[in-house]
This record gives structure tokens, sequence and C-alpha cells, in this order.
């Protein structure tokens, strides 16, 4: 009788760790969505932008038609990107819009009378607070997918996670291209 209890109670205890491994596993994943909720809401403010920030630059600038035609590619390719839903894709083209967006603030850089325009300061410092926002959205979404995936990764867990088909989640990082992790140059 007392081997019935003894295994009663290890089949318990196994039964409470399954489910708060479980609850744990949806935590996690909800903590992901959320934070990659977050991207996006900074992404769309950073899109919004944009258009506004070009415009305001393009009556100082109207030469400098290839820097501002760079811009609007790479913010369509952000926006497909982002509708596919691929961190990896979305991050990659994100990058290029960052590298477009670099240029444009160079632009400015050669025109003081745009620098000293009430309008493009504060979309650049709109602009410059999404970009840190941005980046804030991108290093907790990493945090979280890095908590979730070494969880699945890691023993007695991942067997929950492989029962439960709870699948690593990408990072959202720059690619390994070593361009990218470089400044832009802009000559005139």
């Amino acid at each position: 009788m007392t081997i019935l209890w003894i295994i009663l109670g290890i089949l318990g205890v196994i039964l409470l760790w399954g489910v708060a491994s479980y609850n744990g596993f949806i935590t996690l994943k909800n903590r992901t969505n959320e934070a990659w909720a977050d991207i996006d809401v900074q992404l769309k403010r950073r899109y919004d932008l944009i258009p506004n920030l070009i415009n305001t630059v393009k009556g100082y600038a109207a030469h400098e038609s290839s820097v501002f035609q760079a811009v609007t590619q790479a913010r369509t390719a952000a926006i497909s990107a982002e509708q596919s839903g691929d961190p990896e894709k979305i991050a990659k083209s994100e990058n290029m819009l960052t590298g477009a967006l670099k240029s444009v603030f160079a632009v400015a850089e050669a025109y003081p009378e745009l620098k000293a325009n009430e309008n493009f300061q504060e979309l650049q410092r709109e602009l410059s607070d999404t970009e840190n926002k941005i980046q804030a959205a991108r290093r907790f979404y990493n945090a979280n997918v890095r908590d979730f995936n070494t969880r699945a990764e890691s023993f007695p867990s991942n067997i929950i996670a492989k029962m439960f088909k709870f699948i690593a989640r990408e990072f959202f990082e720059l690619n390994d291209a070593p361009e990218e992790r470089e400044n832009v140059k802009v000559d005139f």
C-alpha cells in the first residue's frame, strides 16, 4: 500500500511540474508576442514620420532625389517585410531603412537653413526618439526570445516544449554582413 502512495506521489509531482512548465512556456510566449507588438507599434510610428521628414527636406534639397528615392524604396520594403511577419526579413529591411535615413540626415547637414527649420528639427527629434524606442523594443523582444529559447532547449523543460510544439524563435538582429554594421558614407 505504501508503494502505491509513493508512486502516486511521484506521478503527482511530475504532473505538477508539467503543468508549471507548460504555464511557464505560455507566459514566455505571451511576453515574446507582446514584445513583438511593441516593435510593430514603433515601426508604424517610424513609417508615419518618414514621409513628413522627406517632404520637409525635399523643399531644401530638391536635387538630392536619389537619397529620397532610396528612403522611399527602403520604407516600402520595410512595410512589405513587416507584413510577412518574418523577423529575419523585417530586421534586414529595417537595417536598410536605418541606413537610408542616415543619408537624409547627411543631406540635412549640407543645408544649414534646413537644420534651423523648426519642422525639420521637430521631425528629427521625433524620429530620433522613435529610433531609440525601436532599439529598446528590440532589446526587450530579444531578451524574451532568449528566455523562451533557453527554456525550450534546457532539460527537462525541453520535453514539454517538444510535446506541445513550443518552437525556438528568431532574434531580431543585424545580419552578419560587415557593411551593415558600418556608418553610411555620403559624398557630395
